[in-house]
C-alpha cells in the first residue's frame, strides 16, 4: 500500500476526546495489549498528531504519528499498527518467518506467497481467514511486514503451501517508514535460539520455496546467494538486522546509555537557544530521535527511566537543563547549560565508513532555489516580423534573442536611415508590431533607442517585448530546464480569519518553486509551536496549501529568504509580518 509515495491531506494535533478514542480502539482492536501498554502506545499528555493522507492508489488512509514515527494506521475503519510499533511489541500479532531476499520483494509491493514461508520447529500460528498477521525474517523475531492472511492455517498446510499467503499492507522501508525517523529493526532473539536440525520436513519446505521464487521471479536459487535454516540462524545480520553489541550489560543499561548519548548529541549539536522553549515532545522527536546511529534504535520504555519525564527530570537534577510546564499538561525545556561539563566533554560519535554510505545515499537533499528566467512567447499578430528569422507563432525567446532579431530585421531589409543611421524605416510589419493604433498614420521613422526600448518603460524593456505573450523557464539543480507559458505565480502568503475569530497564515504556489508543502509545514510546526494543516488549494488542480495558526508571516519569511534563498520578487505577501510589539 505504501510502496510508493503518498499525498499527504492534513496534518493536525489530536484533541483530547479523539485521543481517549483512540486508546479505546486500540485496546478493542488488540485484545493482548494491557492497559499500560495501550497508555504507552496513545500516551495521554506527549504530542500525538492524526496525518490523513491518500496512497497512490487513492485510498484514504489516516495515520496516527507520536514522537515523529507513524505508529498506527486507520484503514476502512480497521486499524493496524506500523513497524515502529510492532518493534516495541513484537508479539502484538502471529508472525510468519521468511526469507531475507524475500523481503526486498515485499517492500516493493508484491504479497507473500505461501512457498517464501518457513515453517519453524513448532509448526505455523494458528490463524483465520483475514486475520491481521506479522512477517518476520529468519533470525530475528523484530517484524519487518504486516499483513492479512489470504487463508486460515490449515488451508494453507492443505494447500501444500502453494499460493497467495498474505495481503501485504506495509513494510519497513516503505514510504510510511520513512515518514518516521528511518531506524533499522532492532535484533529480537528468536525463542528458539539454537537452529533447528534440518530434518526432511524443513528440507523440502526449503526447496518448496526455492521453487517458489523460481517461478516468479524465474531466478536461479544459488545466484540469490540463499542461506540454509542454520546458515541464516547464525548470522543475525542476513538482510542488514544486526544485534547491538551486549558488552555484558543488560537491555535496561544499553537503552541508558544510548539515551543519555542522543540527549548530549540533540543538545551540543542540534538545538540552539532560538529554539527554546521547546516543547519535550518536539525535543524528542525532532532531536533527539534523529542523533541515534545508524542501525541502532532508541526506545525510552526499554530503559531504566521509562519515561521520557523521568529522564529528563534526572537531566535536571544534573543541572543541564531546567524543565517547566509551561501550559497545563505540557513540558518545555525552558534554559540549557551549554558550559555543562557533560555537554562541553560529549565528542560526537564519528559514523562507521558502512553507515556514513547508507547515509549519504538516503540523505534528503538540501533545498537549492531554482533559476527563474523570463522568456517571450510569439503570437500569431507578430509572426510575420520573426518568420525570416524562423520563428513562428508559439516559438519560445529570450529577450536578448527578441533584440537581436529585431536589430537583424531593419538592417535585412534596408530600413536603416542612410543619413541618420540612428533612425529606422518603419515598414508595414514593424507597424502592426510595434506601433499602438494612435501612431501608425503618424510616425514613420524611429531612433534605434525607441524602436528598442519604449519611453514610457523606466527599466528600458524593449519596446515589443509588450506585445509577446509571457513565459518563463525554471531550471532546478541538476535537472533539466522546464519552459511554460504565462508568468510563474510568485509564492502567495495570506491571513485568513477564522469563525472563532483566530488568525491563520495561508501560504500558497509552494510546489511551483520545488518545495514541498508538507515539508514546510512540519518545519513551521517545530518553529512557530503552531498547529500546522496541509490541504488541497482552492480552485487550483493537483496543488496543496499549507495553513499555520497565528500571524506565522515573520517566521515563514525568514524560511524562504534567509535558508531557501528564494528571490523577494517572487513571494507576495510578506508586508503582512505582525508589526513589533503588536500582538499576533
Amino acid at each position: 500500500m505504501f510502496a510508493k509515495a503518498f499525498r499527504v491531506k492534513s496534518n493536525t494535533a489530536i484533541k483530547g476526546s479523539d485521543r481517549r478514542k483512540l486508546r479505546a480502539d486500540v485496546t478493542a482492536a488488540f485484545p493482548t495489549l494491557g492497559t499500560d501498554q495501550a497508555s504507552e502506545l496513545v500516551p495521554g499528555k506527549e504530542e500525538l498528531n492524526i496525518v490523513k493522507l491518500y496512497a497512490h492508489r487513492g485510498d484514504a488512509v489516516t495515520v496516527y504519528v507520536s514522537g515523529g514515527n507513524p505508529v498506527l494506521f486507520e484503514l476502512e475503519k480497521n486499524l493496524y499498527p506500523t513497524v515502529y510499533t510492532l518493534w516495541s511489541y513484537p508479539d502484538l500479532l502471529p508472525a510468519f518467518t521468511t526469507w531475507p531476499l524475500v523481503l526486498e520483494k515485499l517492500v516493493g509491493g508484491a504479497d507473500l506467497m505461501l512457498p517464501g514461508i518457513v515453517v519453524p520447529p513448532a509448526g505455523l500460528p494458528q490463524v483465520q481467514k483475514g486475520d491481521l498477521c506479522a512477517i518476520v525474517l529468519v533470525g530475528n523475531r523484530a517484524p519487518v511486514a504486516i499483513g492479512v492472511a489470504a487463508m486460515s492455517t490449515s488451508e494453507m498446510l492443505t494447500s501444500g503451501l502453494k499460493g497467495r499467503g498474505f495481503s501485504v499492507l506495509h513494510t519497513y522501508e516503505d514510504h510510511l517508514w520513512r515518514s518516521g525517523d528511518r531506524s533499522s529493526p532492532p535484533f529480537i532473539a528468536p525463542l528458539t535460539l539454537d537452529p533447528p536440525d534440518v530434518s526432511e520436513e524443513q528440507d523440502d519446505m526449503r526447496r518448496l520455496t526455492l521453487e517458489g521464487k523460481e517461478e516468479e521471479n524465474g531466478e536461479d536459487q544459488q545466484m540469490c546467494g540463499e542461506k540454509t535454516l542454520p546458515e541464516a540462524s547464525e548470522d543475525p545480520g542476513v538482510g542488514g538486522l544486526k544485534p547491538d553489541p551486549a558488552d555484558g550489560k543488560t537491555l535496561p543499561e544499553q537503552m541508558d546509555e544510548l539515551l543519555q548519548q542522543c540527549f548530549l548529541h540533540a543538545l551540543k549539536c542540534r538545538v540552539k537557544k532560538t529554539d527554546l522553549p521547546l516543547l519535550t515532545s518536539t525535543f524528542l522527536g525532532s532531536h533527539v530521535f534523529s542523533c541515534c546511529p545508524e542501525g541502532r534504535q532508541l526506545d525510552i520504555k526499554k530503559s531504566s527511566y521509562k519515561k521520557l519525564s523521568k529522564f529528563l527530570q534526572q537531566m535536571q537534577q544534573e543541572q543541564i537543563i531546567q524543565v517547566k510546564e509551561l501550559s497545563k499538561g505540557v513540558e518545555s525545556i525552558v534554559a540549557v547549560d551549554w558550559k555543562h561539563p557533560r555537554i562541553t566533554s560529549f565528542v560526537i560519535p564519528e559514523p562507521s565508513p558502512t553507515s556514513q554510505t547508507i547515509q549519504e545515499g538516503s540523505r534528503e537533499q538540501p533545498y537549492h532555489p531554482p533559476d527563474i528566467k523570463p522568456l517571450y512567447c510569439v503570437p500569431a499578430s507578430m509572426s510575420l516580423l520573426f518568420q525570416e528569422s524562423g520563428h513562428k507563432k508559439g516559438s519560445i525567446l529570450e529577450g536578448s534573442e527578441v533584440r537581436m532579431i529585431i536589430i537583424n530585421y531593419a538592417k535585412k531589409n534596408d530600413l536603416v536611415d542612410a543619413d541618420n543611421k540612428n533612425l529606422v524605416h518603419l515598414d508595414p510589419i514593424l507597424c502592426d508590431c510595434i506601433l499602438e493604433k494612435s501612431e501608425q498614420h503618424t510616425v514613420m521613422k524611429l531612433p534605434w533607442d525607441s524602436l528598442l526600448t519604449s519611453p514610457q518603460l523606466i527599466d528600458a524593456r524593449f519596446r515589443c517585448l509588450e506585445k509577446l505573450q509571457p513565459a518563463y523557464q525554471v531550471t532546478f539543480p541538476g535537472q533539466e530546464p522546464i519552459v511554460k507559458k504565462g508568468k510563474i505565480c510568485p509564492i502567495d502568503i495570506t491571513l485568513a480569519q477564522r469563525a472563532s475569530n483566530k488568525k491563520v497564515t495561508v501560504v500558497r504556489n509552494l510546489e511551483a518553486y520545488g518545495l514541498d508543502p508538507c515539508t514546510v509545514a512540519a518545519i513551521l510546526q517545530q518553529r512557530c509551536q503552531a498547529s500546522t494543516t496541509v490541504t488541497p488549494a482552492p480552485g487550483a488542480k493537483d496543488s496543496l496549501q499549507v495553513q499555520i495558526q497565528g500571524n506565522q508571516v515573520h517566521h515563514l519569511g525568514r524560511l524562504l529568504l534567509e535558508e531557501y534563498q528564494l528571490p523577494r520578487k517572487h513571494i507576495q505577501g510578506l508586508e503582512k509580518a505582525p508589526k513589533p510589539g503588536k500582538k499576533k
